[in-house]
């Protein structure tokens, strides 16, 4: 897919230098931040004064007083979280205050993505009934679970939602419903995390607990995992917790969290939102894509070093299996692709002993390799066959998903990337439909991708100084990109691979203050609509930033394209 490329008005796209105070103002207007109030807010996260009052959640009122009267009964209540890098940071939140407040009676319950899914579901709930269990508390999923929530009432069993996700027209039969979507609580874009957080906040302010006021602000540093790796908008209260839950990441006692940076090479005191995406989220991941979800919970909720130490290096060696699982995936993809006399303009293929937890990753780089749209699956552990699909060549997979509806059980997601799960007897045929879907929808299934520049620089603009003004406007994500540069008529000195496999792509160039590098992670040359050659002039679309991998502190560009 070739991207289109914007510059905003009144940009210096001509390639002159800006001075860095006036290339901050024009990242502020591009990100439509032009009051003053709303750009000081901005530059200036505040913990007391932009953080909403948490008690304006909705339910958060019985929420809190069925949880005050569990402990005052010693009843057993369960935390039930999601698997996945939101659901685990905000059950180990949960896990985290009912051991500061010295109460016994809970337990944490984390579903197996492979056999139970998503969401609260009725094994859950019999199982955790059987085990004495009278109070359900949800964190990440509950707000659509009409069915097991009725389940867990007929049991004698009450449930607390906390959760972020859209709610349905109809609402279960709960307690609470703590959710941002419903009511009229000022941010609606909570991760799961940042809810169970509030609702903690809520519990602290009402409980007459031997806690130091404040000490849950060192519980932020799950809050900024989840609110980092779910990929909700880095605006508003999230930009305020997300900054202070990296300042408390920087000097977090967990044990599991240390020895795993350490393990990274990355240097605590200095983590940015890059590592918590690119280093502690897959390691999260792993865990349910490929075993227990517990672990990865128990990595970061354990306070014993030695049993932290262990808890790391599993999901070490998890995530280097996932690792090998997906690259002898995509092996296998490239055989049956390379049998194929004419590939489709829809690619779809999967194999039963696949883990639906796993294709996505693969689905990437096929739809990336041949700029078509990808769908593989495989079976869940249920028997369901479930997959995940890619964008590509501009084709959003949700329209043609919507255009054949009726081979899917489910389907969901964005244009250019969604998951599903398909009717048995649409399996060997479903490929044929959504290539159907693609020929009807002709244009309509084309979303056009438009990345907005945010000024053009010169090389010799790349210095400590703008790194310093570009991190006043971190942390970066949803919402709140990184900014974009173009550099015109650049000429790289040296263009080569690096990694073990030389597999990453760097571009050597020359400035006034000496070499400056460019990489592209996981990248040949020859992946750009311009394949760089050395001594020849291209233009250079890439970010600006500070590394400090293994110890070495280095300013470099990040390659977003050549053209």
């Amino acid at each position: 897919m070739t991207t289109m490329y914007q510059f905003p008005a009144e940009s210096t796209v001509d390639g002159a230098s800006l001075s860095h105070t006036t290339l901050l103002s024009e990242l502020l207007k591009n990100r439509n931040l032009t009051d003053e109030s709303e750009i000081a807010n901005f530059l200036t996260p505040d913990y007391t004064a932009q953080l909403h009052d948490p008690w304006l959640l909705h339910d958060m009122e019985p929420a809190v007083d069925r949880i005050l009267a569990a402990m005052a009964a010693k009843e057993q209540i369960a935390i039930f979280s999601d698997y996945d890098c939101d659901g685990i940071p905000g059950a180990v939140v949960a896990h985290d205050y009912f051991k500061a407040i010295k109460y016994e009676h809970f337990q944490n319950y984390i579903p197996h993505r492979h056999y139970e899914g998503f969401g609260l579901n009725t094994v859950a709930i019999d199982t955790l009934a059987e085990a004495g269990v009278k109070l359900i508390i949800t964190i990440d999923c509950g707000t659509s679970d009409v069915e097991a929530i009725a389940h867990a009432k007929e049991l004698g069993v009450d449930v607390i939602v906390t959760d972020h996700h859209e709610p349905p027209s109809v609402l279960p039969d709960a307690v609470a419903i703590v959710n941002p979507k419903l009511g009229s609580y000022p941010f609606t874009e909570l991760c799961g995390a940042a809810v169970m957080f509030k609702l903690v906040q809520a519990l602290l302010s009402r409980g007459t607990h031997d806690v130091v006021p404040g000490f849950e602000k060192w519980w932020l540093d799950m809050v900024g995992i989840a609110t980092i790796a779910d990929m909700v908008p880095l605006v508003g209260e999230n930009r305020v917790l997300a900054h202070y839950g990296l300042q408390v990441l920087r000097k977090s006692r967990r044990p599991g969290i240390q020895h795993l940076l350490r393990k990274a090479k990355i240097d605590q005191s200095k983590i940015t939102e890059e590592d918590v995406g690119f280093t502690i989220g897959p390691r999260i991941n792993a865990a349910s894509r490929m075993d227990t979800p517990e672990d990865a919970f128990r990595m970061l909720a354990e306070t014993d070093v030695v049993t932290a130490h262990g808890h790391v290096a599993h999901l070490e060696k998890l995530n280097q299996e996932r690792k090998t699982m997906v690259a002898l995936m995509t092996k296998d993809l490239h055989k049956r692709l390379y049998l194929i006399e004419t590939i489709p303009e829809v690619v779809v293929l999967g194999n039963p002993d696949w883990r639906p937890s796993l294709v996505g990753l693969a689905a990437s780089k096929l739809a990336e390799e041949h700029q078509k749209p990808v769908f593989l699956w495989g079976r869940d552990g249920n028997g369901i066959i479930k997959g995940s699909c890619r964008s590509g060549g501009g084709i959003s997979v949700v329209n043609l998903m919507e255009a054949s509806s009726e081979v899917f059980l489910e389907h969901g997601g964005h244009h250019f990337s969604g998951g599903f799960a398909v009717r048995e007897d649409h399996i060997h045929t479903f490929g044929e439909r959504l290539n159907e879907s693609l020929r009807a929808l002709g244009e309509q299934a084309t979303v056009k991708e438009a990345k907005t520049i945010d000024a053009a620089l010169s090389l010799n603009d790349v210095n400590y100084s703008l790194i310093r003004e570009l991190t006043k406007l971190a942390p970066y994500g949803t919402g709140n990109p990184k900014p974009l540069f173009a550099f015109s008529n650049v000429t790289p000195r040296k263009v080569e691979a690096f990694g073990k496999a030389k597999e990453h792509l760097k571009l050597v160039f020359e400035t006034n203050a000496g070499q400056l590098e460019a990489i592209a992670f996981f990248a040949k040359a020859s992946d750009f609509p311009r394949s760089p050659e050395e001594h020849e002039s291209f233009t250079l679309i890439a970010h600006a930033e500070q590394s400090f991998f293994m110890g070495r502190q280095q300013i470099r560009l990040r390659i977003v394209d050549i053209v």
